[in-house]
């Protein structure tokens, strides 16, 4: 077992001969991005004292204002890291969770204790740091990502991937874990590892999640509060199944459906800000092909696009019309005016838990609070069909006072 990541799959570790005696000296794979550890090497870690930051009177210069199931929650929250408990913010795409947040870390950040905000994507990460610097601009953060780890990891508030966290040994009071759900959190146990090891015996822990497992719901000494309506109190827009046919096929042929051509350019054409989601990097590429050779303006962004951020941000700024991408952008993304459709919606890669991610993206802003998500599909799912009556309970739910 790797003491750093908690790996303990054999095909994981690599071996080599060593030096000095007959004998193999093993290492992890797993985290050797972090640097090599072997079995033949120590692991340190450094329990100094934290330096001292002064923390003002008034940390939190947010002015916003809480809807009655934010506020619910953030109360909540504020409890919970008080007593050192668990909590599980269990809330619909939009509704304001990070808002939820702000006091509960204004009352940690008072009473002395170290915050951590973890998420297991980096887009996620980009998008809090500049919310958080503006919410609490005295305090001193971090915000630690691949590529980006230069910082004051001693800071009393960091933001980090889940990945990040693994640098980290008992040194928070307060853990929050945002989009507990997402990949790759929930398939690489290494990463819940790390998020425990991060945490001090006694810190407090705090869930987020529009779509959690049932097996977090149903965790023993974990209190789980509800938000099922987003803070601008409209309902979730909810997606409609459209047949196109089999769009595999027509792909081959060098054509995208028409009547998912049609949804495209409709977009374009009324400058209406398009997210189109493909179940992976092959089909991106096909449809990109296709859209080039009509001449349509647009960008397609993956995990391993060197510039998506900067085709996320011209897309942001309205410079873009069109953006296709794969699940990458299921979540962390705010785009006012957005609508989504996804292509393939039958692929087993769009389970229910990820179209209600995609159909989130709709309507989220207060200025524009509905749009269109439409599931393209050459054959009805469960999961589609689970994901639209999901969404469906949500909004016949009441909040909570």
């Amino acid at each position: 077992m790797c003491k750093r990541c908690g790996n303990k799959d054999p095909s994981l570790f690599g071996r080599f001969n060593s030096p000095l005696k007959q004998e193999h000296i093993y290492y992890c794979r797993h985290c050797l991005a972090l640097g090599k550890i072997s079995s033949t090497t120590r692991l340190y870690t450094w329990k100094a004292p934290t330096p001292t930051y002064v923390i003002p009177s008034k940390p939190l210069q947010w002015t916003g204002t809480l809807s009655t199931g934010q506020s619910n929650a953030s109360n909540q929250v504020i409890k919970a890291i008080q007593e050192n408990s668990s909590i599980l913010v269990w809330a619909v795409c939009g509704a304001g969770k990070t808002e939820v947040l702000f006091h509960g870390i204004e009352a940690a950040l008072l009473a002395g204790k170290r915050v951590l905000l973890a998420t297991p994507r980096t887009d996620v990460v980009k998008e809090l740091a500049p919310r958080f610097k503006k919410a609490f601009p005295e305090v001193k953060q971090a915000a630690l990502y691949g590529g980006h780890t230069k910082e004051d990891t001693s800071a009393p508030l960091i933001l980090a991937t889940t990945h990040q966290v693994m640098r980290f040994y008992q040194a928070f009071d307060v853990v929050i874990v945002d989009e507990v759900d997402a990949f790759p959190y929930t398939f690489d146990p290494s990463l819940k590892y790390g998020v425990l090891q991060a945490k001090k015996t006694d810190a407090c822990e705090v869930y987020l999640s529009a779509t959690p497992s049932k097996e977090l719901r149903n965790e023993a000494n974990l209190r789980v509060v509800r938000i099922p309506r987003r803070y601008h109190g409209y309902d979730l827009p909810v997606p409609r199944m459209v047949w196109c046919g089999n769009w595999k096929k027509a792909l081959q042929k060098e054509r995208v459906p028409k009547v998912v051509m049609q949804w495209i350019i409709e977009h374009v054409n009324q400058r209406t800000p398009a997210l189109l989601f493909v179940p992976s990097i092959y089909v991106l590429d096909q449809v990109s092909a296709v859209l080039t050779t009509h001449q349509i303006r647009h960008a397609a962004v993956h995990s391993a696009s060197e510039d998506r951020h900067t085709h996320i941000e011209s897309f942001r700024a309205a410079r873009l019309p069109l953006l296709i991408t794969t699940t990458i952008l299921e979540r962390g993304i705010t785009i006012p005016r957005v609508d989504i459709a996804v292509l393939g919606a039958e692929a087993d890669l769009f389970t229910e838990s990820a179209l209600v991610q995609i159909s989130g993206r709709v309507g989220r802003d207060h200025l524009a609070p509905t749009g269109d998500a439409v599931f393209f599909h050459y054959g009805k799912t469960l999961a589609m069909q689970a994901a639209i009556n999901h969404i469906r309970k949500m909004n016949e739910e009441e909040v909570q006072a």
